[in-house]
């Protein structure tokens, strides 16, 4: 194991901001429950109610929109499920269909499946292109099937793994155009990219402090004042009685304050990894191993991809091969696949891309953040080399490829 660790996993989770640890720790001294009446919880009903102010008005929200979760699963959860069974019940069971892409993270893809086993749900899988995009004519055709049987459709902004960012304003335009609410999980793409939540026109969209600089086990559900959502917990009926239970005020305001510095850098930061991103694409695609980009990539631009995602195909190679590989060599980073009950499986993302399994299987995702520099990305193309032509040599020697 090296000495010097270089973190490029940004995207699984990025380093807390250190106003953020003083702020939470601020906080975390306080004692009160938001929803006492007395002065200690008036005192943090106030830290609850300015934080969620404070987060509105960096994504274009309303105050009112914001319900705080426990994090992006939640949130994720909480727009499906709660939206298929108030679907249900306005409709009496008619509204039973779910339209959901391809590339959505297991909190969706799972949430649905679970809808679809216990309770009566139909899944329609949107298909995307080669670069991961949904297009606008694939979710009109899905509605168009049977606009008065869909209950919801769930497309993500940004794609966790090979970063594509989806045309979300064109996507809610057609959901809105036929009745149907949009959810979109932005967990990737808040504090990132700009995210709009009014002006893009969707339902309900999921965000999440730890992508962004924030503590673990917060986030929030954005949901227009006019949705409707059947509670996942009961109980004291906080956050407009869809979500149940005693707030945690200090991750509130972790989280609001890693939004704010995460928003007020953004449009630096932006320029600052797209360059970093684009050096660690070009020099891996320069060693001449046949390594190419996963997903969409245009120099110099972040609208269609993010900006600090650097995903790339190698073949001949076990990701996790490479993974462990360059671990070893200090430097941490992380495949395009998932593991299922210990068993490595090719990334349902890249599958939905057309990629066959050998091609999935020999992927990796170097994720950028605001503590990354030119010197962690020289590192990483320095170890890259070696550990593929290792990789390389396990994979002949196992029959693999």
């Amino acid at each position: 194991m090296s000495d010097q660790l270089v973190y490029l996993d940004h995207a699984a989770t990025t380093s807390v901001f250190p106003q953020v640890i003083e702020a939470v720790a601020e906080q975390r001294a306080i004692v009160g429950n938001p929803s006492s009446l007395h002065t200690a919880g008036r005192a943090a009903r106030r830290a609850v109610e300015e934080s969620r102010e404070q987060i509105g008005s960096l994504v274009g929200a309303r105050p009112s929109e914001v319900v705080f979760t426990s994090g992006g699963t939640e949130a994720d959860n909480l727009a499906v499920t709660g939206t298929y069974f108030s679907a249900q019940d306005a409709s009496g069971g008619r509204r039973r269909r779910l339209l959901v892409s391809t590339l959505e993270h297991h909190a969706v893809l799972e949430a649905a499946e679970a809808l679809e086993r216990r309770s009566g749900a139909e899944v329609t899988l949107l298909e995307c292109d080669g670069a991961g995009r949904v297009a606008p004519e694939t979710l009109a055709a899905a509605i168009d099937a049977d606009p008065e049987s869909v209950a919801l459709a769930s497309i993500m902004w940004a794609n966790n793994e090979i970063g594509t960012i989806q045309p979300v304003a064109e996507l809610a335009a057609v959901a809105a155009e036929r009745g149907v609410p949009l959810h979109t999980d932005a967990v990737q793409a808040v504090g990132h990219v700009p995210v709009d939540f009014t002006a893009s026109g969707a339902t309900a969209l999921s965000l999440t402090a730890h992508k962004l600089g924030g503590p673990v086990g917060v986030g929030a559900l954005l949901l227009k004042r006019d949705a409707s959502l059947v509670p996942l917990t009961h109980g004291g009926g906080q956050e407009r009685g869809v979500r149940s239970g005693t707030l945690d005020v200090a991750g509130i305001r972790g989280l609001s304050v890693a939004l704010q510095i995460a928003v007020d850098t953004l449009d630096a930061e932006l320029v600052r990894l797209v360059a970093l991103r684009d050096r660690l694409i070009r020099g891996a695609m320069a060693l001449d191993l046949g390594i190419r980009p996963g997903g969409d990539w245009v120099e110099g631009d972040a609208t269609t991809r993010l900006p600090g995602n650097a995903h790339l195909l190698v073949p001949g190679c076990e990701g996790d091969s490479l993974l462990y590989l360059l671990d070893a060599a200090g430097i941490q980073c992380s495949t395009g696949s998932a593991c299922t009950a210990g068993v490595p499986q090719p990334s349902h993302v890249l599958l939905a891309t057309g990629l066959s399994d050998t091609e999935a299987r020999g992927a990796l995702r170097f994720s950028l953040g605001h503590t990354t520099t030119e010197t962690d990305v020289d590192a990483a193309l320095a170890a890259l080399s070696a550990a593929v032509e290792r990789a390389r040599r396990a994979g002949v020697a196992t029959g693999r490829f």
